[in-house]
């Protein structure tokens, strides 16, 4: 008999955890997909915009900066299932593609570029993804 978790159960203890430990929530921007049929919008001379994917619950945690470099450096701990649930309506195979085509990422009313992201595992699922974004 076994005393492994699940992959599921450990997906939904990790979610638990970032709602209890905050809940905020972030927004990505990601270009949008819909353009219109015109010749200005071939040529790209249309803005096509963008579109905001809401991901809570998330957990933030300011870094140090130094004096040259960003004013502002945040970690951001974001649950994988939140992510993932996302991925079909945006058209997308993996959390990897969606953070490739992510242009920003909005939280309290600011505009933060993506740095890094790191995968959290355990046992070949994906928990976490903690993001560090300056501004």
């Amino acid at each position: 008999m076994g005393s492994g978790i699940c992959g599921d159960a450990l997906v939904r203890a990790a979610n638990a955890m970032l709602a209890a430990l905050g809940g905020d929530q972030v927004s990505l921007l990601l270009p949008a997909t819909a353009m219109a049929g015109d010749a200005a919008a071939q040529l790209g001379l249309v803005d096509p915009g963008v579109q905001s994917v809401i991901i809570t619950p998330v957990v933030s945690r300011n870094l140090p900066t130094g004096n040259l470099g960003p004013t502002r450096r945040i970690e951001f701990t974001l649950p994988a299932s939140a992510l993932t649930e996302q991925l079909p309506t945006l058209g997308l195979g993996s959390v990897e593609g969606l953070f490739a085509a992510v242009l920003g990422l909005v939280y309290d009313g600011d505009i933060f570029h993506v740095e890094t992201v790191v995968t959290e595992n355990f046992a070949g699922t994906a928990y976490f993804y903690v993001v560090t974004a300056v501004e």
